[in-house]
Formats: C-alpha cells, sequence, structure tokens
C-alpha cells in the first residue's frame, strides 16, 4: 500500500516522495525544488498531505512556498514537519528528538532523531522499515560539517549505526561512488566495500539509483560509521600522516580526506 519514491533534482538530490496507493494521498521529504515535485504529483494523480523537512539548506527547502501554494490551489491541507532548532520559517509543526510524527491521515509513524553535524538543528525521521535522514549519513559517506564538529557527528552517525540493520537509509545525495572510491583508499582490504563499489558503478551505468541502502550495509562499508575499528586507523594514519589516539581524532581525519579527495 505505501511506496517510496525518489524525484530526481537539481544534480543529485533526492527528493522522496511516500505513497499510499489507496487514499492517492502523498507525503515529500526536503523537496528543494517544487516544480519537479508538482509534476510528480500531476503525473501520478496524487494529493500532497504532508511534508518532512530534515534540515535548513535551500537544495531542501527551496520548494516549499511553491508546493504549499500548490496545495492551496488544490484545496488541498498541508502540514509542514520540521526541526525545531533551525526551520521556523519553514514548518508548521516543530520537532524534537523524541517527538512522534504521523503522516498520510495517520497511517505511518516516524520518530525524530535530532543528529547534529552538517548544520545544528538536522534532524531524520525513521520507523522499522524506514530512515529519511538528510545529509547526515549517505551511502558510503556522510555529510559535510558546514555547522557541528567531528565529535556531534560522530556521535549522531553512532545513533543511526544503532537502528535495526534491515532499516532502508533514503539519504538525499547520490554521491555514492564517489564516496566508494574515498573509502577504497581508507579500507583497500574491505572486500564486502570493492564488491559494493562494483554494483553501485554497474547501477550508475544504467542511470539506476543506488539509493536506497540500509543500515547493515552501511556499517559493512562506510568509513564513518567504522571509525572505532583499527582498519579505519591504520588507513587514516597512512594517508594522513597522523597519529590518530581515539575514534574522534579518526573520524575527523576522515572527513578531512574526504573534503580533499
Amino acid at each position: 500500500m505505501f511506496q517510496v519514491h525518489a524525484i530526481a533534482a537539481f544534480n543529485d538530490n533526492y527528493i522522496w516522495c511516500i505513497t499510499d496507493s489507496a487514499s492517492a494521498k502523498c507525503a515529500l521529504v526536503d523537496p528543494g525544488d517544487g516544480d519537479v515535485c508538482i509534476e510528480f504529483i500531476k503525473k501520478n494523480n496524487l494529493i500532497l498531505s504532508d511534508i518532512l523537512v530534515t534540515h535548513h539548506h535551500k537544495d531542501h527547502t527551496g520548494g516549499i512556498n511553491k508546493l504549499k501554494q500548490f496545495a492551496h490551489e488544490q484545496d488541498w491541507s498541508v502540514t509542514v514537519y520540521g526541526p525545531t532548532q533551525e526551520a521556523q520559517q519553514f514548518s508548521d509543526v516543530h520537532v524534537v528528538e523524541g517527538d512522534t510524527v504521523q503522516i498520510l491521515t495517520n497511517q505511518i509513524h516516524f520518530s525524530v532523531i535530532e543528529l547534529p553535524g552538517h548544520t545544528l538543528g538536522h534532524i531524520a525521521f525513521h520507523n522499522d522499515q524506514w530512515l529519511f535522514c538528510g545529509d547526515t549519513l549517505f551511502s558510503g559517506g556522510c555529510g559535510r560539517l558546514f555547522e557541528g564538529s567531528a565529535q556531534q557527528m560522530l556521535n549522531s552517525l553512532q545513533k543511526l549505526s544503532t537502528l535495526n540493520e534491515q532499516t532502508k537509509v533514503f539519504c538525499a545525495h547520490e554521491y555514492t561512488l564517489a564516496n566508494l572510491k574515498f573509502a577504497r583508499t581508507i579500507e583497500p582490504n574491505n572486500g564486502q566495500l570493492k564488491d559494493y563499489l562494483n554494483k553501485a558503478t554497474e547501477l550508475r551505468a544504467s542511470n539506476i539509483a543506488t539509493i536506497p541502502s540500509t543500515i547493515g550495509l552501511e556499517k559493512q562499508i562506510n568509513p564513518f560509521l567504522r571509525s572505532h575499528l583499527d582498519s579505519v586507523r591504520v588507513g587514516a594514519q597512512q594517508q594522513s600522516g597522523l597519529e590518530l589516539d581515539n575514534t574522534v581524532d579518526v573520524f575527523a581525519a576522515v572527513r578531512e580526506l574526504k573534503d580533499n579527495f
């Protein structure tokens, strides 16, 4: 009954559309581009009812006003949920960690997790099946530290790593190939990483999305979820030339190496 669809936007963004086939209602996650969302809604005869926002960056929020105006013209009621710390100007309902969000006429429930790092107020929405994590966790990577610290981002990723390993990870960008090529420089002997890079390369060659990933897969191949492991510490030391004494230092070194990759 419920499905998640990718709406491609800009160069590499994914706007996620959750649909209910029974009611034709839909919810959007991080709609940075209103036009592509409206096109998708019209093409599939959907009714917009909810918008979820993970953080304030324009490529995640830029389409909200146009979508709200479009919904008003259709006489639809739309509720926008966003992080209390940074999305007041975009959202109708401001949420914090521990809150529950109910969408699509209360049929789908999400818990809110606070994930400072990429931005200070970044959040994610998750349930037993799905994680919508914006720009915190990518397949094979994580978001840049625009506002938060390495310690904050590490803590946020550690939160996500405790989720059920079958949870599907719906991040907001198709960065997978670049992330995996970098990850191989940190863990060149990781066979699962090599296999996943080959698979992702085939998918992208056919213009097929590599997302969603899963928490379980990311724990096997993503250096930012593996900075507590000796293999990542050794790789980061070799690449950076630094002596890395703890997990935060390893994480920070890997993040800086990726920034300059």
